[in-house]
């Protein structure tokens, strides 16, 4: 079990997320009984009864919505945080609201409300100036995806990594997965295979399509179809350039491959400097 493989590897508390499109009661069920510090839930409803629930295992729940109306819901149902995630996110998007305009609509329907819930930002962030960005707009804490999979410990396979080095387009389509997960569009990298295929009709899913590769995906062998929408990770086979490569807008910004704690540090590092500077005012000089 990963719960058990994880917490033989730290004495942190950690979380496990939840995608709520799809069957996941038996999951939550043992992530609570397991007393799993966080559970992280996304796409779809998590009513107060089912917060109570995972509050009275000692677990907190971060809710990640892509709308006002969701963080209304997430705050009514007293959960302990809210991960905002705007439109330019890499992967499956929920929302159409850019980052910019929708988090400080959250914090500020936060800050009308009862509760003292802590907001988190996701969305095309990869570096220090974009956490203080998020800071600035009222986010207590930021949540990223693209720059942690271009890091050496990252489980991508190594040409998506150099993928997310070398480009910068990336663009929001539904092209992927639309059998497996309809209705959930993503935002990815404008590949040579993105390119070729963005038109493909609509009534066109993975389901007639040929196998271009193979992979093991916890534990077990799976083929891959084209268009099915599964990144390629690190023992993947196959046609690689015509798998889905998911990116956030910041992927521009990421230059080079590094461990993951270095990013951290950068991150950290950078945002105590840049806020230093602001303090001191040399950034209107």
């Amino acid at each position: 079990m990963l719960i058990r493989k994880t917490r033989n590897l730290t004495d942190r508390p950690f979380g496990v997320g939840v995608v709520l499109a799809f069957p996941h009661k038996d999951n939550v069920k043992v992530i609570l009984e397991e007393k799993v510090a966080v559970l992280q839930v996304s796409w779809g409803d998590y009513p107060k009864e089912l917060v109570d629930e995972a509050h009275e295992a000692g677990t907190k729940i971060v809710h990640q919505v892509g709308s006002i109306e969701d963080a209304n819901k997430a705050i009514c149902a007293g959960v302990d945080s809210i991960i905002v995630q705007g439109r330019e996110a890499g992967g499956h998007v929920i929302g159409q609201d850019g980052l910019m305009t929708l988090l400080p609509r959250v914090v500020d329907l936060v800050s009308e409300s009862e509760h003292d819930i802590p907001i988190i930002a996701s969305g095309g962030i990869v570096d220090a100036r974009g956490y203080v960005a998020a800071l600035a707009l009222g986010a207590r804490g930021i949540c990223i995806g693209t720059r942690f999979v271009a890091t050496e410990e990252s489980y991508a396979h190594p040409y998506y990594k150099k993928k997310l080095v070398e480009m910068a387009r990336t663009e929001y389509t539904n092209l992927f997965g639309r059998s497996r997960w309809p209705g959930a569009p993503q935002r990815v990298l404008v590949t040579k295979f993105f390119d070729e295929w963005r038109l493909l009709p609509d009534h066109e899913t993975e389901d007639n399509q040929p196998t271009i590769g193979h992979a093991t995906i916890n534990g077990k062998e799976s083929e891959i179809r084209r268009f099915a929408g599964t990144v390629p990770n690190a023992v993947t086979s196959g046609d690689i350039e015509s798998m889905a490569m998911y990116a956030g807008d910041g992927v521009g910004l990421i230059k080079e491959i590094l461990p993951a704690g270095e990013v951290v540090r950068r991150l950290v590092e950078g945002a105590q400097l840049l806020i230093q500077q602001g303090l001191q005012g040399d950034l209107l000089k």
